[in-house]
């Protein structure tokens, strides 16, 4: 199934006081691009959970969001600084007696000094990460999920056009198969009235058509077009990623549908050609969407 390259899935997981938040969302880019707005404390497993998001989507610009709540108590550690407290001790004593101030100290005054009493969080990485990755899978399955729905009607509406050019392209060969004796009729009325004769040199007249035959010949074309396209159908049939194929793809089928336009001696294959670009741009503008 094809995936659109926007999406949006959030998840969540809380144990034992920890509680994690992840949002995931994307919008078009030509390669993967992933952003991530984490805690500072999980700089330590970014690279493991960027692994994780770049084994599941292959393209688009990724926004990924982790909040972490940690109201557990086994990682807290407090470090109590005595020998900084020392100090502070000593040196507010001396400033007591140079300047006669009562300098009566207690525990809890010192504990309040800068940097004598620090909290640390020391993260469990593992299990920090095994815990976030919980999160992060339902936040990307549900991403995934409406990729795949985005998807899938992209995947409608390019069948629907694919039809549409496939029809035109049958017209055009209905109109080029009479091109050739359209132009003979033409060339040989055209010949007695400009030499005012009903004879006509039947081998001249044959080299001329030959070589408009030559010049006007969109049978090649066609037969190129409608291989493409039917390399369209069965791609878009198949498993993402294939935004990248779809778009080399689409530029062939471009270029053939040019050539035909410039080869082409009839205006109602001129008028066809402008209907076959016209949806060959709309589905342009839609496979930029697909992974």
């Amino acid at each position: 199934m094809i995936r659109s390259m926007t999406g949006f899935g959030r998840g969540n997981y809380e144990n034992e006081g920890r509680e994690y938040l992840v949002e995931v969302k994307s919008i078009n880019h030509k390669y993967c691009d992933i952003n991530m707005r984490i805690p500072r404390s999980f700089n330590g497993i970014e690279h493991k959970l960027r692994k994780e998001i770049d084994s599941k989507i292959s393209r688009g610009k990724i926004d990924v969001y982790i909040e972490f709540r940690d109201n557990s108590n086994f990682e807290n550690v407090i470090n109590f600084n005595k020998e900084l407290a020392k100090i502070y001790i000593k040196d507010l004593k001396e400033l007591g007696a140079e300047t006669g101030i009562n300098s009566d100290l207690n525990v809890i005054d010192i504990s309040k000094m800068p940097d004598v009493l620090k909290r640390e969080d020391e993260l469990n990485e593992e299990l920090i990460f095994e815990e976030t990755k919980i999160a992060l899978n339902q936040a990307l399955d549900r991403f995934i999920e409406m990729r795949e729905v985005e998807g899938s009607k992209l995947k409608d509406d390019i069948e629907n056009r694919l039809n549409i050019i496939l029809n035109k392209i049958n017209e055009i060969s209905g109109f080029s198969a009479g091109l050739v004796q359209e132009y003979v009729v033409k060339l040989e009325a055209r010949i007695k009235e400009l030499l005012n004769t009903d004879v006509v040199d039947e081998n001249r007249l044959a080299q001329e058509i030959v070589i408009f035959s030559d010049k006007s010949s969109i049978e090649e074309e066609l037969t190129r077009l409608k291989s493409h396209i039917s390399q369209f159908n069965n791609l878009i049939k198949t498993e993402s990623p294939i935004g990248k194929k779809l778009d080399f793809l689409i530029q062939e089928i471009n270029r053939e549908t040019n050539t035909i336009g410039s080869k082409a001696n009839s205006l109602d294959i001129t008028n066809l050609v402008v209907d076959l670009k016209t949806e060959i741009e709309n589905i342009r503008e839609q496979i930029q969407n697909i992974e």
